[in-house]
């Protein structure tokens, strides 16, 4: 597996090692000590899986502490453009966006510490996303911001007349109305 950070610290493009023959491929999609030594020690508790079609847009989603959670996210199926926005008050990247491509062709994955909101929409015709977490989901606690938030910036690759969001997403608040 190859380990990559971003220009978020904590936030890290994880590509495994892919042994394809005719028969097809194998790869490990997660590996504890692999992950240790780069990211650190993390204990999942729970997997989602979600599908979408094209156009769909999930975010921009956390939860307040003690329910933050870190994922370790992927594309099973389709492509997704994904996002992680650093909402951490101290940090020096507090409310920029780093953001990939993830996929069943490329079959990276983007690792989130607690800390990040995080959006992904849906660019091929359906979707398969699955995700690791380190706490359970808390809905008393989970929060969100607008997808299209200005002061965030984030340059959907959809047009904005194809996007599908849940009604709830369509009216979050504004990145500046949110006290982290």
């Amino acid at each position: 597996m190859d380990f990559q950070e971003t220009n978020i610290k904590g936030v890290w493009i994880i590509t495994p090692k892919v042994f394809a023959d005719a028969r097809g491929y194998f790869m490990e999609s997660f590996r504890q000590d692999a992950f240790e030594k780069h990211i650190g020690r993390i204990t999942f508790v729970q997997d989602n899986e979600s599908r979408s079609s094209y156009g769909v847009l999930r975010g921009l989603h956390y939860q307040l502490p003690p329910f933050e959670q870190s994922k370790l996210v992927r594309v099973v199926q389709g492509t997704v453009w994904d996002v992680a926005v650093d909402i951490r008050r101290n940090s020096p990247t507090f409310g920029k966006y780093v953001a990939v491509e993830l996929s069943a062709e490329n079959k990276r994955q983007l690792f989130l510490p607690h800390g990040m909101a995080h959006g992904f929409v849906v660019l091929s015709e359906t979707a398969v996303f699955t995700y690791k977490v380190d706490n359970y989901y808390a809905p008393q606690a989970e929060r969100s911001i607008r997808f299209n938030d200005p002061a965030i910036g984030i340059d959907w690759p959809v047009p904005a007349d194809k996007l599908i969001l849940s009604e709830r997403d369509k009216i979050t608040p504004f990145f500046k109305d949110i006290n982290f």
